[in-house]
């Protein structure tokens, strides 16, 4: 009974960690551009007993032999970048990627970082940045005196400025992509991280070679399906009430034995 005990205490532990990945989803629900993430579980190693295949006599082999499983673990998270669906705003400076990429942003210490959040601002010299005051890249400064903005599907960022009908062109916005999106590091603040699983970034004009069409006054909305989470929230609290359910059945075994023996 104690072999029983201890797999089903690997059993909690990654139920225990699959409803933190549910959770998670579920708080993320309004969060723009967020992706959901799924836990993947792998069984953990076998203990043979009997080898498949071994000869139980000079002309006769095991057909199945004797393997007893020792419990599972929870060996990832993989994110889902399904599209979230697009929401029209009011506000010039929110953009969306239709489509594959990621708008890059420029960190602090002069990395770029990725995220599909285009929430985007006006710092206090007309730059634009993210709600973190991160500088959008390439670097796109709006003048004090412009009377309209505009970002086209190919990210061509233009205004207008007083005594002049014609638009003037200010920058290009420019997203990557990656073999491996899910490769990604998730860093938070709506932020990811290039690593040596998802690929060097593929930056280029949208629109063109794959990548997604920028669109203005959009917000791509969190990808996560409250239903799908609460249906995955109750299998996870009945995989977990089942595994409980063993170690008590284990513990009444080891009382009997206890007691009457």
């Amino acid at each position: 009974m104690l072999p029983a005990l201890w797999v089903s205490k690997t059993g909690l532990q990654a139920q225990d960690l699959n409803l933190t990945t549910i959770s998670n989803n579920l708080a993320n629900v309004s969060t723009t551009g967020f992706k959901r993430d799924r836990a993947e579980f792998q069984d953990l190693l076998y203990q043979i007993k009997r080898q498949p295949g071994a000869q139980s006599t000079a002309d006769t082999e095991l057909p199945s032999g004797l393997q007893v499983g020792t419990g599972v673990r929870i060996v990832g998270t993989q994110k889902n970048f399904t599209a979230g669906s697009l929401q029209t705003t009011d506000q010039p400076l929110d953009l969306a990627v239709n489509g594959h990429g990621f708008f890059q942003i420029t960190q602090p210490d002069g990395t770029i970082a990725y995220t599909r959040d285009g929430t985007f601002h006006l710092d206090s010299t007309g730059q634009i940045v993210t709600s973190s005051g991160m500088a959008l890249n390439p670097a796109i400064v709006v003048p004090s005196n412009a009377q309209t903005f505009t970002v086209g599907t190919d990210g061509t960022v233009s205004i207008t400025v007083p005594g002049s009908a014609a638009a003037q062109v200010i920058g290009n916005l420019q997203i990557a992509d990656f073999v491996n999106p899910g490769g990604l590091q998730s860093m938070g603040s709506n932020l990811y991280l290039e690593t040596a699983s998802s690929g060097a970034p593929q930056a280029g004009t949208p629109g063109l070679n794959g990548l997604g069409t920028t669109l203005q006054n959009t917000l791509e909305n969190s990808n996560v399906s409250t239903v799908e989470e609460l249906v995955n929230m109750i299998t996870t609290q009945r995989a977990y009430e089942m595994n409980s359910k063993v170690i008590s059945t284990a513990d009444s075994m080891l009382q009997y034995v206890t007691q009457n023996l």
